[in-house]
């Protein structure tokens, strides 16, 4: 799949974060849950947990001067793709940061695809041969990729590969890893956005 059919695929199918947010919460509060089986009921659990983290960082997140600086040097169009899920952990830790970043610039036109009805999208960014979420691909108006992020700040990354290989349990590195988020703040993820910024120049 060409990057030019990826962009038209964002433009023409990719919403904005207010309406994925709207879709979330609306989609938590329709209790349903009796029709669910055991596995989508965890995954709509996590989708209400992360509601919650999500409008916790909206509401208390403020750019550096740094990153406002990095975002003020994008000067033409560029579509920011971000292919995710509602119960995905990661995704509620640094989805909310990044859309406040882009809207940093109006030149920057935000847009969530969702992974699993884009399968075929998602499968052109695997991280070590997985679907993997988020996933942030920055494009410009002509369909060049510029820069790639996801799915995880590379410390957050690193800290999950050490307990898997220190055998911890999945209950035991998730939670070391939302309380790395909850100490970082968002400050690699913009680390690591301006780095992107400036070598997509």
């Amino acid at each position: 799949m060409s990057n030019q059919i990826i962009l038209n695929r964002i433009l023409n199918s990719g919403i904005s974060f207010d309406e994925y947010f709207k879709l979330s919460v609306i989609r938590v509060n329709n209790d349903n849950s009796q029709e669910l089986n055991d596995e989508e009921k965890a995954l709509l659990e996590y989708a209400r947990l992360n509601i919650k983290r999500t409008e916790r960082i909206l509401k208390t997140y403020t750019a550096s001067q740094k990153l406002e600086s990095a975002i003020a040097t994008v000067t033409k169009p560029q579509v920011w793709m971000v292919i995710t899920e509602d119960w995905c952990g990661d995704s509620a830790q640094n989805l909310p940061y990044i859309v406040k970043i882009a809207q940093l610039n109006s030149l920057i036109n935000l847009k969530i695809l969702y992974r699993d009805k884009n399968l075929e999208i998602i499968d052109q960014y695997h991280t070590n041969g997985t679907r993997s979420i988020p996933i942030l691909v920055a494009f410009n108006e002509t369909g060049d990729e510029l820069f790639k992020w996801g799915p995880r700040p590379k410390d957050a990354a690193e800290l999950v590969k050490n307990a898997k290989a220190q055998g911890k349990s999945k209950d035991q590195f998730i939670e070391e890893l939302h309380l790395w988020y909850s100490r970082d703040k968002g400050r690699t993820l913009e680390n690591e956005i301006i780095g992107l910024l400036s070598d997509s120049k």
